[in-house]
């Protein structure tokens, strides 16, 4: 009798024991996917990309919270999110995406958001993209006619973009201040006017003949548009990094180099250069390889951690390239 009781005393102890752990493990996971808004009263604004992280939290500063998916020097055509980020975006007052295929890896969670309920704002499909030039052009053949999602290297359309971005952060998230909103779309657009005549001031010492762009692969689109650039081909003859280049490629980029006089890539800092390379060695060591910021911020302190500081790095980087590549002509 009395091992019968200690047998009944140990079961139900042990019963205590899994219904207090299996409330502690209830309790973690409500507090996981509370996690970025525990603490804070502030609405939440979720934004993909770095690059638009950054332009987001000049135009909201203090107002909201900004959480940004995309970590610096990531790639967003292949950067994918956690499941706790992925519950982030169905928590949030407003998502913030660039749009037009940019985030393969990101958009079914933005359609779930959006319909959960979330208010979206995809930035690239709102400024009047620009699409893909034919193959003859310097593009991408199986892309022709396709919209071209880099329009951040066009501080113009940025600067639209901001100002639907404050109005879609006025609509649909509770709490801000308008006037605050207002004024700092306001003053981040000035800023932003200002870069644009200190690029074209910089790329005035860049003779006619000498813009022509190669680079790892088709980013500089709106940036060609706006400055007056010709893009002379890609190393990866694709709008994304997740492409790869032919052998054939490779050639009919060295043929149009040497016809167009070019010696100077531009590849993206977050990639490797290796096929940059590849057309050194294919050009007879003839090439200068220019590194840029094309895709993705920096972390803090390295160089291109905000976008005014980005164009500005490129821009210098580009000018320099070129005019160095003509003086070695």
């Amino acid at each position: 009798m009395r091992w019968t009781a200690t047998k009944r005393r140990v079961r139900v102890y042990g019963a205590r024991l899994r219904s207090l752990s299996v409330g502690l493990i209830a309790l973690m996971t409500v507090a996981a996917a509370s996690g970025c808004t525990a603490g804070t009263d502030q609405p939440g604004i979720v934004v993909t990309t770095n690059i638009l992280g950054d332009i987001t939290r000049e135009i909201v500063g203090d107002e909201a919270d900004v959480t940004v998916l995309m970590k610096p020097n990531a790639d967003p055509h292949s950067f994918g999110l956690s499941a706790v980020q992925a519950a982030e975006l169905e928590r949030a007052d407003l998502v913030v995406y660039n749009g037009l295929g940019l985030e393969a890896n990101v958009l079914r969670h933005v359609d779930a958001a959006r319909e959960s309920g979330v208010a979206t704002f995809a930035a690239g499909e709102a400024v009047d993209p620009l699409t893909f030039h034919t193959a003859d052009d310097g593009g991408p053949a199986d892309e022709e006619g396709q919209p071209d999602p880099h329009f951040w290297t066009d501080p113009d359309r940025v600067r639209k973009a901001v100002r639907l971005m404050a109005d879609q952060v006025i609509e649909h998230v509770d709490g801000v201040d308008k006037s605050v909103i207002r004024a700092r779309a306001d003053r981040y657009g000035r800023e932003l006017t200002d870069l644009t005549a200190w690029m074209e001031k910089s790329f005035d010492r860049i003779p006619e003949d000498g813009r022509a762009l190669v680079t790892n692969h088709h980013v500089f689109g709106y940036l060609a548009d706006r400055f007056d650039f010709e893009v002379i081909g890609a190393v990866i003859p694709s709008g994304t990094t997740l492409a790869s280049p032919s052998s054939s490629d490779l050639r009919s980029l060295t043929v149009a180099m040497r016809k167009a006089g070019v010696r100077t890539v531009f590849a993206d800092s977050s990639q490797p250069t290796r096929l940059a390379e590849v057309l050194r060695t294919e050009l007879g060591g003839q090439v200068q390889v220019v590194e840029l910021y094309s895709e993705s911020l920096t972390a803090k302190g390295e160089g291109a951690d905000t976008y005014l500081r980005m164009m500005r790095a490129n821009t210098t980087a580009m000018a320099d390239g070129l005019t160095e590549g003509l003086s070695d002509a």
